[in-house]
């Protein structure tokens, strides 16, 4: 019993990852990219939200933004490679009053359908 559900489990992580991967493949044939970033230093009640919202709408990128219990902020991020790498920039300097101490990001699945970039709900 124990082998089959290792082979089934197996199986399961192979579909996925071809699943994956023919996202990935369907996201760079349109050009779209999706990173989820996180933003620390001080980042809460400086208007970083309503900066990364102006920036996402210069830059055509889709996606989402919120404050973070833990005081960071977080977002998620969906256009072209080289708005991305422009919103990074931006994100790395923050609003007047802000100070980013770090940015961390990571590339995910892209999402279609998506056609604005929100605030959503502090986490």
């Amino acid at each position: 019993m124990e082998k089959v559900t290792a082979v089934r489990t197996m199986k399961q992580e192979i579909e996925e990852r071809r699943a994956e991967e023919s996202d990935a493949q369907m996201a760079s044939q349109s050009g779209l990219f999706r990173m989820r970033a996180t933003v620390s230093g001080m980042v809460q009640g400086v208007g970083f939200r309503y900066f990364t919202i102006i920036a996402a709408q210069r830059l055509n990128i889709t996606g989402w933004v919120r404050n973070m219990r833990d005081g960071n902020v977080q977002l998620e991020a969906q256009g072209s490679q080289q708005a991305l790498f422009a919103m990074y920039e931006r994100l790395s300097v923050g609003p007047r009053w802000s100070r980013v101490e770090h940015v961390a990001t990571e590339c995910i699945p892209v999402r279609h359908g998506e056609h604005e970039f929100r605030v959503l709900r502090d986490e």
